[in-house]
């Protein structure tokens, strides 16, 4: 196979197909069904994912929250305005960020939030406008946080959002993630009460969503492409229900590319085995990776040449996931992180 460059996974958007606004009902986004062997597709919408699933498999669920990570400040000394968007909390009260405006923001700088509550100092100037923070404050962070931040969008969505639990899965619950895992969006507890009552287990795992999920690939080929990492975690009794299911022949089905960076990463690290394992990934899943964990997936429509689309076609054959994708934007399916889902099998 010859060296797959980033342009053999582009494609044209309408650009009104990127979803500005979540629907009214979780689970009545549309869900295409694809199977990744003989390329057959179904037109279905998200509640129908439980004809999908047989008694037996399990559900994986990655249950990071999405921090109001976006605060708004001045510089102490000047008064001018200030952006910073938290990513990784790296030790204490240090935090890796990206800043604007990068090129007035420099090491020692010191930045003031809201009435003062919340202050910062530039440590240390990262590439691409980064820095690490750190932050001074009394009481807890987080609810300082939670006063004066605000929830981050992407950059392709416009709109502003009316509530901010709907940029939340409905059992998101460990704080740390810069944006959604939002394949996970469409489940409502209803929907997940169905599939438990199928005999179908949910499992949690945490995976911290960094920005790099955005950063577009700047390299040709792919293989020069650098990962991001990101903070996984798959606890004991997690890692102890998928191996039961696995051992009877039920099928993990992952919701979402960060379940599936967090499941592959450790199936990597540990020959094909399921173990409980905390730590950071930058797991590059590409055509040619050779799948350890996940037998199936529910996952959004994904930016051309991202690393998500690479992600997918790994599974699908990169074929296969750009016909998809055109029967998608032909039937006029909604893209991105307020969109669509598919199920691949």
């Amino acid at each position: 196979m010859s060296e797959l460059t980033v342009n053999d996974f582009d494609y044209d958007l309408p650009h009104e197909l990127i979803a500005q606004t979540p629907i009214k009902e979780r689970d009545a986004s549309r869900l295409l069904v694809l199977d990744h062997q003989t390329g057959e597709m179904k037109d279905k919408h998200f509640y129908d994912i439980l004809d999908q699933l047989n008694p037996g498999d399990a559900v994986v669920m990655n249950n990071s929250r999405v921090l109001p990570a976006r605060l708004y400040g001045v510089k102490s000394e000047t008064g001018g305005h200030v952006e910073v968007l938290l990513l990784n909390n790296t030790e204490g009260n240090t935090w890796e960020t990206l800043v604007k405006p990068a090129k007035k923001l420099k090491t020692g700088t010191q930045i003031t939030f809201g009435d003062g509550e919340l202050t910062a100092t530039i440590k240390e100037e990262l590439e691409h406008g980064g820095r690490m923070i750190e932050f001074h404050y009394d009481g807890i962070f987080m609810e300082v946080l939670e006063k004066l931040g605000e929830t981050p969008l992407p950059p392709y969505i416009k709109e502003k959002l009316d509530d901010p639990e709907r940029y939340q899965t409905v059992y998101a619950k460990e704080n740390g993630s810069a944006a959604a895992p939002t394949a996970g969006l469409h489940w409502t507890k209803g929907l997940l009460q169905k599939v438990q009552d199928k005999g179908i287990k949910l499992v949690y795992l945490t995976l911290h969503v960094g920005l790099g999920t955005f950063r577009p690939v700047d390299e040709e080929k792919i293989e020069d492409h650098k990962m991001h990492s990101e903070f996984y975690r798959l606890d004991e009794q997690s890692a102890q229900t998928l191996n039961e299911v696995r051992q009877k022949g039920g099928r993990i089905i992952a919701t979402g590319t960060t379940s599936i960076r967090t499941l592959e990463t450790i199936g990597s690290k540990f020959n094909g085995a399921i173990k409980a394992d905390s730590g950071w990934t930058d797991i590059f899943i590409k055509p040619g990776y050779e799948w350890k964990v996940v037998d199936a997936f529910i996952t959004n429509f994904h930016l051309p040449k991202s690393t998500l689309v690479m992600l997918v076609a790994a599974f699908t054959g990169r074929d296969k996931i750009l016909t998809a994708y055109q029967h998608a934007i032909a039937e006029k399916y909604r893209f991105f992180s307020f969109g669509d889902a598919m199920f691949i099998k």
